[in-house]
């Protein structure tokens, strides 16, 4: 009658199929008998151990109310109680608040953090363990060293999961601002509307915490209020998504000629060992990658339509029609949202690299156009490298200057390095005449930035 867990399934796929074997085959006596699995979702697990257990999923609640209520909801009176300094409780609020605060940026996606960071009870707990630790230990008349619990929470007990420098910059910012002295005022607040309440109960509490509202500006969490359109839409899409991948669905060649010798002689006649033109060349070839894939499943799925082959999974046609790009182009290719985005691009791609090799290499390139950007500026760094005597590549680093011009009012290339366009802001806007970073504008999600000048400069 006893209960066995196993924990972390997904690392031992192959001992699944035998675990259901057993308890389908084994005769067990008590009913209270139980099997209790954990795992992370993967593809790969066995779906009819899926389809006889009952599943549930553990994820952090939505919104700070809720957020606070489930932590609170793991605290005792005696853990309220253990320290008599009037600085406990405060803390105490502030850490269950900031672990709603770092769980909930993470819907927002990368505005909310670069990296989406697995913020579970146990950074809470530690966190409060400390504090509790420290308070014990301080001098009543040094008071709290505010730089040691700002350390611990920012850098170590938080900031420990944190590997991104832009993500563990916000994560300090937010210990800054909400652990000093200043917490401990009767006017200091989180954002307007969320105070630090003056409690003596658990009940009290969660009396205040029903209080606070049950819809949450994104300005709490330090967002401007167009991350909430980003997120609203990002879950939209995502139901659409998961309605139109449930629907019932009705079941149901030859290589093109290359190009490639015309487009051989072109790069020989460009001189083929010149560095842009190698990115250019290797450009070229995935391009056509995609180009023959293309041709070859669009002429199955004609012969498929005529009934001439059978219809198979690479052949498409549910995707086209919910405007999806089929499994077998996305591999080969780029993320798009539709099919309509994904072949515009197509065309415009196929356009910069045909312009660039028949008509020369253009004055303003469409950075965000390439396999590779990254190949895109080291060849860069390399012309220059070349272009200069006595530079080392190693020595070289790029530098950049948004200019006050679109791509239509550039008609000469610069005399050094690259123009490029296509860059976009996200999460704050550009002020054109002083070319710097503003606010962004309420319900303006992205912004399209003006031609950039990227250079190399020898750094020695």
């Amino acid at each position: 009658g006893g209960w066995v867990l196993l924990q972390n399934c997904h690392l031992g796929l192959d001992f699944m199929d035998e675990l259901l074997e057993t308890l389908l085959t084994a005769e067990i006596q008590d009913e209270t008998f139980r099997v209790w699995i954990t795992t992370e979702p993967h593809p790969k697990f066995p779906i009819t151990l899926l389809q006889v257990a009952l599943k549930f999923t553990n994820e952090p609640p939505q919104g700070v109310r809720a957020g606070l209520k489930r932590t609170f909801s793991g605290i005792n009176q005696d853990l309220l109680d253990v320290s008599n300094m009037p600085m406990w409780k405060p803390l105490l609020y502030t850490v269950a608040f900031l672990h709603s605060t770092v769980q909930e940026r993470r819907k927002f996606g990368p505005l909310g953090w670069n990296i989406p960071y697995e913020f579970n009870s146990a950074d809470f707990t530690t966190s409060v363990q400390f504090i509790q630790n420290h308070l014990d230990e301080c001098d009543i008349k040094k008071g709290i060293s505010w730089n040691t619990v700002r350390y611990m929470i920012g850098e170590v007990q938080y900031g420990g999961r944190v590997t991104d420098d832009f993500d563990k910059r916000l994560l300090n910012c937010f210990a800054r601002v909400w652990f000093n002295e200043k917490m401990f005022d009767s006017t200091f607040c989180f954002y307007t509307g969320y105070k630090i309440p003056v409690c003596k109960t658990l009940g009290q509490y969660f009396e205040y915490i029903q209080s606070l509202p049950a819809m949450d500006s994104p300005k709490v969490f330090g967002l401007h209020p167009n991350a909430d359109i980003t997120y609203q839409s990002n879950t939209a899409a995502d139901v659409l998504d998961t309605i139109t991948n449930i629907q019932p669905k009705e079941s149901g060649a030859g290589p093109g000629e290359t190009r490639e010798a015309i487009v051989k002689a072109h790069l020989i006649k460009m001189g083929q060992l010149n560095s842009m033109n190698i990115f250019l060349r290797q450009e070229i070839d995935r391009m056509q990658k995609v180009i023959t894939i293309l041709r070859t499943s669009l002429n199955d799925l004609k012969l498929a339509i005529e009934g001439t082959i059978i219809m198979s999974e690479a052949n498409a046609l549910d995707n086209m029609y919910n405007a999806r790009i089929p499994q077998v182009w996305k591999r080969v290719s780029w993320d798009s949202s539709t099919l309509g985005f994904w072949f515009t691009e197509l065309l415009e791609r196929n356009a910069q690299f045909s312009t660039w090799i028949y008509e020369g290499r253009p004055n303003v390139f469409w950075m965000t156009g390439f396999f590779n950007p990254q190949g895109f500026l080291t060849a860069m760094r390399q012309e220059a490298t070349r272009a200069h005597k006595g530079w080392a590549l190693d020595t070289v680093t790029i530098h950049n200057e948004v200019l006050k011009q679109n791509k239509e009012e550039i008609t000469v290339p610069p005399s050094e390095g690259v123009y490029i366009y296509g860059l976009y802001l996200e999460g704050a806007g550009w002020d054109r005449r002083n070319s710097k970073l503003t606010e962004s504008t309420p319900k303006i999600l992205f912004v399209q930035l003006p031609v950039i000048h990227i250079f190399a400069i020898n750094t020695t």
